[in-house]
């Protein structure tokens, strides 16, 4: 997002074919359900002052309430952050009280959009076909998806952490084409690690990720797979991130709780 083109990518050589990746490191910030209008223009504003003149070596997107979207936009210089939407509808346009359409979060100037999260899978009952529907939206509205993915810890416990993620993907997402895929961003929540304190182990996060590009591997090819970003979001932190994030198939954070205060999301965007 400025600067150097390649100062936010993960340079891979693969030896054995002499073949280099470019893949972009992410640092998300998902501000949830907090913040009022003026309090996340503050946040936004200094996040913005922070980063100001900072060499980063990871693209930095928040994801404020839809009501924050345009006036954060117009706050903050959107070459130095992205903004993201927390979700969008999975209908066009028409008589949904209160949903807010992808067309219309484009319209704000956010370039990104969460489609998936843990929350909305389990409050409010989002099924596969839903997010699809929601991912094929947000596409044709030039929105960049994050898509969000993982287990539940019974999930976990029953050795099934694999064939579920797997699954969520395939239903999910496999309907796209080679190009359209290319267009995403995957983000790995273990739902067992949201604001519960606990962290997948370095390990855990990078056996997932590999698995991960492995099936996409599979589905659309080594160039697809290889040039995703894959985020982890699962209580990643200032002491925790550099960890994570020195994993291979690990390009970033899905950032909760430690994004809405600038002192500890400026030590995860530095972890890079």
């Amino acid at each position: 997002m400025g600067g150097c083109p390649y100062a936010n990518e993960k340079l891979i050589i693969y030896s054995y074919k002499n073949h280099i990746v470019m893949r972009k490191n992410i640092v998300a910030g998902n501000w949830k359900m907090n913040k009022t209008l003026q309090e996340g223009l503050a946040l936004a504003t200094e996040l913005n002052e922070a980063l100001k003149n900072k060499t980063i070596n990871c693209d930095v997107i928040i994801a404020p309430p839809f009501i924050h979207l345009a006036s954060v936009v117009n706050a903050i210089d959107t070459t130095t952050i992205g903004v993201s939407a927390q979700n969008c509808a999975d209908k066009p346009e028409g008589a949904y009280t209160g949903e807010v359409s992808a067309k219309m979060v484009a319209s704000t100037g956010a370039k990104y959009v969460i489609i998936g999260h843990s929350e909305r899978r389990t409050y409010y009952h989002e099924t596969p076909e839903i997010l699809k529907e929601k991912v094929l939206l947000a596409l044709a509205n030039g929105l960049t998806p994050i898509f969000c993915i993982g287990e539940v810890l019974a999930e976990r416990e029953a050795g099934r952490h694999f064939e579920v993620v797997k699954s969520q993907i395939e239903q999910s997402l496999f309907n796209l084409s080679k190009e359209e895929f290319g267009k995403l961003i995957l983000a790995y929540e273990p739902v067992w690690a949201i604001g519960t304190g606990k962290t997948a182990t370095a390990e855990q996060a990078q056996e997932m990720h590999a698995f991960i590009r492995k099936i996409i591997t599979e589905k659309y090819g080594k160039d697809i797979a290889e040039n995703l970003s894959i985020l982890y979001g699962g209580s990643c932190n200032a002491s925790n991130a550099k960890e994570l994030f020195a994993n291979p198939d690990v390009d970033g954070g899905l950032i909760g709780g430690a994004s809405l205060s600038v002192d500890k999301f400026m030590p995860i965007i530095e972890a890079f």
